[in-house]
């Protein structure tokens, strides 16, 4: 089928190049057309491991291609997801600007049926609220359309194997026909049987933030237990290994640590708090589940003060930024929040990350007090202490003897318990992690 997909960041390339991996004819519309370009090559904008290698294989194939021209993008197929950006209001809802412009140019383009698909992240109401502004502005109110919702649920480093291999397939629908064209878009992934399922809109919508503030919720339970046990000298590797065995509960997504960032669940937990709010909803357990993560960056901080007391004229290496590892995405990574903490504090920092430095350099550039090092050894030479902020696999390989060598003082702060402490500390190192004695 003809498929185009508006909006090419990470939800829309990933969406785009996959679809066309299944066979699918896919356009793209993004409005830089410097990125355009790029991706016009076979060149990635974002770091996401084997996506890539199959925008190439769209390209070469002959199934994939991108523009700037929206009008262009509407006219080319029945089929338009939208994948645009719905980033938080500075009262945590979601700013739906960009859904509602993709509706009223569709509705001005359009001269036959559309079927527009919501893979943004969206309250729940804006598949009505899509359906009423194209009805407003369709100047032939005899031509047919559709809205339907299908969110993704794409984890940053392994967002194509999650898009090919889903858990499973969420649409929501209210007329037969929109939910024939998205059976049939899927059905390369179904017939592999991969679970589809199919709700009304509003469902769908709830679906997704619903996905996404539970699991905020259980990272922040384990972070609040990781807290108890640094009081009483217990372990929560262990007590999220005890409780992970039960089958109710599981073992995903209870490791503690600095809590979460990236594009998704800080932004998204913002936004169901705002919708339980608007429809009179008591929002206890998710406002609790953010001030848990919000307060995770000040106890690591005081973690460093404790161990070197002054920071001021320390040297710091840092090691990730990222806010999760195989990905370049620095949005609300921990980071973030510890680099601007601890240059106040007067520190000079070191930092180093596999992907993410650039997009860093956006933020805080440059200077005698921060500098960027793509090598994860020279980031550390010298250094009074050093501060894991991410979970790439090649810090879980470092040679930690070469580390003791070039520091000035073999510390360790792990934020992420990539390390077993008394391996660390039998080599000498001064080590401290979260929750673990």
């Amino acid at each position: 089928m003809k498929l185009t997909v508006i909006g090419g960041g990470y939800v829309g390339l990933v969406s785009a190049a996959c679809f066309s991996h299944m066979g699918h004819e896919v356009l793209v519309v993004e409005k830089i057309p410097e990125k355009v370009e790029l991706l016009r090559k076979g060149e990635s904008t974002i770091y996401e491991p084997g996506l890539e290698e199959l925008l190439k294989e769209g390209l070469r194939e002959g199934k994939l291609d991108f523009t700037t021209d929206i009008k262009r993008g509407i006219e080319f197929s029945e089929v338009i997801f939208i994948c645009v950006g719905t980033p938080s209001n500075p009262d945590g809802s979601a700013d739906l600007s960009q859904v509602e412009e993709v509706a009223r140019l569709t509705a001005e383009y359009m001269q036959d049926y559309k079927l527009l698909v919501n893979k943004s992240t969206v309250p729940v109401g804006t598949q009505k609220r899509v359906k009423r502004t194209i009805k407003l502005y369709l100047k032939d109110k005899n031509i047919g359309f559709d809205v339907a919702s299908n969110p993704e649920f794409l984890r940053e480093g392994h967002a194509v194997k999650d898009f090919l291999e889903p858990d499973r397939i969420v649409i929501g629908v209210d007329s037969e026909k929109a939910k024939e064209i998205l059976v049939e878009i899927y059905k390369p992934i179904t017939d592999k049987g991969y679970p589809i399922l199919i709700t009304s809109p509003a469902t769908a919508e709830i679906i997704k933030y619903a996905s996404n503030t539970f699991l905020a919720v259980k990272i922040s339970f384990i972070n609040m237990i990781a807290d108890l046990c640094e009081k009483v000298g217990a372990n929560v590797e262990e007590v999220a290994t005890g409780i992970g065995y039960d089958k109710r509960i599981g073992k995903d997504f209870l490791r503690a640590g600095l809590g979460w960032g990236g594009s998704c669940l800080p932004k998204d937990t913002k936004a169901f708090i705002k919708i339980c709010e608007e429809y009179g909803v008591d929002s206890t357990i998710l406002r609790g589940a953010h001030s848990v993560n919000e307060s995770r960056i000040s106890k690591f901080v005081d973690k460093l003060k404790e161990v070197l007391w002054i920071i001021k004229g320390k040297t710091i290496a840092i090691w990730g930024l990222s806010f999760k590892p195989n990905t370049d995405d620095i949005r609300e990574a921990p980071s973030l929040k510890i680099v601007e903490k601890l240059l106040k504090e007067g520190a000079n920092i070191r930092a180093y990350d596999p992907k993410a430095t650039e997009n860093f350099k956006r933020i805080f550039t440059e200077g005698r007090d921060l500098m960027y090092f793509n090598d994860k050894y020279k980031a550390i030479k010298g250094a009074d202490a050093l501060l894991i902020l991410t979970e790439w696999e090649e810090f879980k390989k470092a040679n930690l003897e070469k580390v003791k060598n070039l520091m000035k003082l073999p510390i360790i702060i792990d934020g992420r318990n990539i390390y077993n402490p008394d391996k660390v500390r039998a080599l000498g190192f001064e080590y401290y992690s979260m929750g673990r004695p």
